[in-house]
This record gives C-alpha cells, sequence and structure tokens, in this order.
C-alpha cells in the first residue's frame, strides 16, 4: 500500500552525567576533584534514500529516539558521544518541525545522501573537576 503522509515523533538522547569523584592515591592526602564530563546525546537525522519508494514504514506514527550520552567517571573521564540516529526517507520528502517552542522549520530532502538534522541531542553534564578553584 502505498503512502504518501506520515507523522513520526523524534527526541535528541539526552546527555550523559557529569561524574563526582575525588582523586585518592597514596602520598596525595588531598587530591581534591577529578569528575570527568558526560557525554552528548545522539541527534535524530533524516537521510534521503533513494531505494525507498514511499512512507509505508511509518504508517503507524513511528518513535525515534536518539541513545543518551555516557556519563562521566573519575580520573578526568569524559563520558561517550552517543551515535547519530539515522531515518533513511524516500527523495521528494518534506519534514516540517519545531525548533524550540515557538519557531516552525521546514525541511525538503529532494538529493540521495542529504541530510536533515531534525533532533538535537543533549549537552553532557559537567564534572566537579570542573567547579573546583584555584585555592583548597
Amino acid at each position: 500500500m502505498f503512502a504518501d503522509t506520515a507523522r513520526i515523533f523524534v527526541r535528541g538522547g539526552a546527555g550523559g552525567d557529569g561524574s563526582t569523584s575525588f582523586r585518592r592515591e597514596a602520598h596525595v592526602p588531598k587530591g581534591g576533584p577529578d569528575g570527568g564530563d558526560g557525554g552528548r546525546g545522539g541527534d535524530v537525522v533524516l537521510v534521503c534514500d533513494p531505494s525507498r519508494r514511499d512512507l509505508g514504514a511509518f504508517r503507524r506514527g513511528a518513535h525515534f529516539r536518539a541513545k543518551r550520552g555516557g556519563h562521566g567517571e573519575g580520573s578526568q573521564r569524559h563520558g561517550a558521544t552517543a551515535a547519530v540516529l539515522e531515518v533513511p526517507v524516500p527523495p521528494g520528502t518534506v519534514a516540517e518541525g519545531w525548533v524550540g517552542s515557538d519557531q516552525e522549520a521546514h525541511w525538503d530532502l529532494t538529493q540521495p545522501g542529504q541530510r536533515a538534522t531534525v533532533a538535537r541531542g543533549g549537552p553532557g553534564g559537567k564534572g566537579n573537576k570542573r567547579f573546583a578553584g584555584s585555592t583548597r
């Protein structure tokens, strides 16, 4: 069955949490904070794919949610950035959505391989190393 209109729901991934960690080693009595930042959440991207003929795969209101970023760890290790979630759509697809809470956006995907980022991932949280001062 041919489908030429579809409604999908997309959500970018949340950023990973920053770490609260303190350096503890032998001969370092006051190590201080050393928590790493969380990783960035994944984006949702529509990709024009010439092998797709219609929007039949999205008939029932598909939901696409990108993965969240990795959490920060001790020793100033940052969390991993989440992968981009690519959603293949046929050529000639026109996508509409909202940027923020009040600005409408339109994307027209006509060329093979053309990409449109429809949902951005969130930023990672800050580790406690970021909040350290210059004095103890």
